[in-house]
Order: structure tokens, then sequence, then C-alpha cells
């Protein structure tokens, strides 16, 4: 058996893991990266990037159907037809370009990368299997970068016309009829592109609306886009299992009546779990918080130089959450003082419309005893939202009563996960209305429709 060292050994290539080489690297740290699959993990191959690329082909090719039938603009298209073969060719092709730009820059700052699977023997020891060949490397630490995998609904595995997200994002062809069991943010944005490219959906849902993580206001332009969309919503149903013939799915209503829906496939998108099995994790002994890797505030288990980030010490399981704590992680193995405090972490939807949450919403500072003010701007009073074709929806925004800190801010319509950066960065610096509403915000864009919420909370909005 071959045997190596290095300082930083780092299981698992997703964004935590690649961002925690590449940092730890260029501090100058010894550094080996082993992955078992593929460069990027879930979020670059099945995941992030894979489903905007879908949802992106989809949204253009309803427009195509849109301008078929009438437009308002006066453009006209005649028979539109998508090969879906080709958008997943195109898709791939851009999954393709991040994986290799990421192996790209592994390579380029000297970190070894090893294709294969890890098994932990103890906190310091790794043995990866390679084909038939097996090689064992020792380290002073030990990162956990594994990922997470999606959740199964009881007596339905994955498998067949049962799918998961991964399934979902890479289809052999166009079911005539989905079911997707969860309107969370999974469920909606597939849901969602599917019948825009021209499937019959139907979305199933335990609890009373879409999008239960958020509250109603920002969840009702997106019900009512899936109305327009002719999506079918069962909400406040539980899945009693397969159909009859083991194709569609029995449902449950709140007043117990039973029903089947028919389905080509079944999209099982009901949430992820940490993944915690497969590589030896349970010899380490660690403390968990449930089925997630518990951490501390600089991502370290409870076994000394064994360290978690990312999905498998649990939520919020982002991307952007992971990068930052891989980056942290790396730092403090080479020497400097860093803690994980991120004022906010954004959490954004690419439903239609989109979806942004960064911070408190109004309920939450109540809960958490904060006396705020809140206000909102619509984008039916803003200009380029009109000129977008897309004026349904608002930004608000969230502040204390007494000093108007802002504490939160929330939007929902075309394009808005790109005022994110603008949210988060104000609340990371501690920005008050009176700062929002004075800074100079070009015109036109979404992006007055920010400043605007801040001048309404203040009592004095220009354009409504």
């Amino acid at each position: 058996m071959a045997t190596s060292s290095t300082t930083l050994l780092i299981i698992g290539g997703g964004p935590g893991g690649y961002v925690a080489a590449i940092r730890a690297a260029q501090l100058g740290v010894a550094t080996t990266l082993v992955e078992g699959d593929r460069l990027g993990g879930t979020c670059l191959n099945i995941g992030c990037i894979p489903s905007k690329a879908l949802i992106h082909a989809a949204e253009e090719f309803d427009k195509t159907l849109h301008y078929a039938n009438s437009s308002a603009l006066g453009i006209h298209v005649q028979a539109p037809r998508i090969e879906i073969a080709q958008t997943l060719r195109w898709k791939d092709g851009i999954v393709g370009k991040l994986t290799g730009g990421v192996a790209a820059l592994l390579k380029k700052n000297g970190v070894q990368v090893i294709a294969g699977w890890g098994r932990i023997v103890d906190g310091k020891t790794v043995e990866v299997q390679q084909g038939d060949e097996r090689m064992r490397i020792t380290c002073e630490h030990l990162l956990l970068a594994s990922g997470s995998q999606a959740v199964e609904l009881p007596g339905m595995p994955f498998g067949g016309n049962v799918i998961s997200s991964t399934e979902a994002l890479a289809p052999p062809s166009l079911p005539k009829r989905l079911v997707v069991v969860g309107a969370g943010y999974i469920g909606l944005e597939l849901g969602m592109a599917y019948r825009k490219l021209g499937a019959d959906v139907a979305i199933v849902e335990a609890l009373a609306h879409v999008l239960p993580a958020y509250d109603d206001e920002l969840t009702k332009p997106v019900a009512a886009s899936l109305r327009r969309l002719g999506v079918q919503l069962h909400l406040a149903c539980t899945v009693q299992g397969p159909g009859a013939n083991g194709k569609g799915l029995r449902i449950r209503n709140a007043q117990g009546d039973e029903s089947e829906l028919a389905a080509d496939r079944v999209l099982v998108a009901v949430g992820r779990r940490p993944r915690t099995e497969g590589f030896g994790l349970e010899s380490l002994l660690l403390d968990m918080n449930g089925k997630a890797v518990k951490i501390d505030d600089q991502c370290r288990t409870s076994m000394r130089n064994v360290w978690a980030i990312g999905d498998v010490s649990g939520e919020p399981m982002l991307a952007h959450r992971a990068m930052a704590q891989g980056e942290m992680v790396a730092e403090i193995i080479a020497g400097r003082r860093r803690r994980f405090a991120p004022a906010v972490i954004p959490a954004v939807c690419f439903t239609d419309p989109e979806v942004v949450v960064v911070g408190h919403t109004p309920e939450q500072a109540a809960q958490a005893g904060t006396d705020a003010v809140h206000a909102a701007f619509p984008f039916s009073a803003n200009g380029r939202a009109m000129t977008l074709e897309s004026s349904d929806g608002f930004v608000r925004v969230v502040a204390r009563r007494d000093n108007h800190l802002i504490v939160g801010w929330q939007a929902v319509g075309r394009g808005v996960s790109e005022l994110s950066a603008a949210f988060s960065q104000s609340i990371e610096m501690g920005a008050r209305l009176e700062d929002t509403a004075g800074t100079v915000h070009a015109h036109p864009t979404l992006g007055e429709a920010v400043q605007e919420a801040a001048l309404r909370a203040l009592g004095h909005a220009l354009h409504i």
C-alpha cells in the first residue's frame, strides 16, 4: 500500500472543500484533496449551476411560446420547439467549463488532488481506494467537506420513475406528466422549469402553502405565477405511496380523502441530509447535532484538528456558506485569527418570480424581541421592472425603530437574486435606513426599489 503525508487533508471537492484547498495552498499549507466523484460537488455538477441553466432554458422557451400566441412587444414567432438533448449538452458544457476551471485552480496553487473514495481510519489517517489500489494518507488536520444527499420518502426509494433532483437535471426525455413532492425551493424551481418546458406538473406539499419557510406576502407572487402556468397545487396533502400501477402517486388531503395523481415521473424534493455515511466517519465518535456534525464558530469538531464545513455540518445547506467556512478554516490552520460569525447568510429561490431573504423578516424581528419598523416598495412603481414586463413583487426592509439599524431585507420579483449582495453588505456593514436612503442609486434599475423601501420606512418615499 502506497503512503503519503500532508498537513491538511480534505475529504470532498465541493464548493467548501475546493475553496479550503485553494486558500490553504495559497497560504503555504501542504494540502491534499480527496474526491471520489467529480470536482465541484453537488453545486457545480448536479445542483446550483445545472439547475439554473435548465431554469434559464425553460424561461427562454416559455418566452417563445408567449410570443407565438400574442405579444404586446410586437414580437411574433412561429412553431417554437425545444430539443432537450441539445439543451442538456449546453448545460453540460457550462458544468464542464466550471469544473475544469476548479481543477486548473487547484493545480495552479499546488493542491494534490487524489481521485478516489476516502475512508477514515482515525483522526489523522485516511485510506483512499483507487480502483484495485489503496493508498494511506496521514495528516495533521482533517477537514470534512462531504456535503449532503437527497432525502428519500419512506416506501418510495429513488429508482425507476421516482427521481431526485439529480435525475431531474439530466432527463433522457421530457415527461408528459410530472408530480413533484415538496413545495420548497428545489421542488418549485424544477417544477416550474418542467412546466415551461411543456410537461403537465402537479406539486404536492404537506403544509398549507408553497415555500413554507417564507411568509405569505413573499410567496403570493410565486403562487400566482404557478396558477398562471397551470401547475396543479395539492397543498396540505400527504403522500401515501406509489399509485396502483406503480407509476403515479397516492395522496391524502386534510379531510382524509385519498386520490391518485397520474405521473410518468415523480420528483421527490423534500430536503437534503448531511452525507455522514460510507466513509468511516463513525470511527471518530464526533459529537453530532442530529444527523449533522457538531461544530463551533471556527468549524472545529469535538476532536482536535478535525474540522467540518458545509452541508455535513447542517443548516443552512448553502454553497456560499460552505465556501466562506472553507476559506476561514484554511486561514486558521495557516495561523490566522478567524471565526465564522457572518451577520447574515442570504437565501435565494430561483423561482418565477425569484425570492430573496436576508436577515430578519418582520415576524422574525418581533419573535427576537426587536421593536422594528418595516416598509415595502412595489415593483409596479419601478420603471425598470415595467420595461422587463415584470412588475409583480416588491422590496421590503426591516429596521430597528430606535436607531434605524437595518436587520433584514426581503424581495420577490424578476431578477431580485442580483440584489442579494447589496442586502447582505448593508447589514454586514451596519447600515441604517438613512445610509441606504441617502445612497444615489442608478436609474432605471431594480435597485431603486431598495432605496425607495428605505425612504418609505423613514416616512418619505418619493415614487409611491
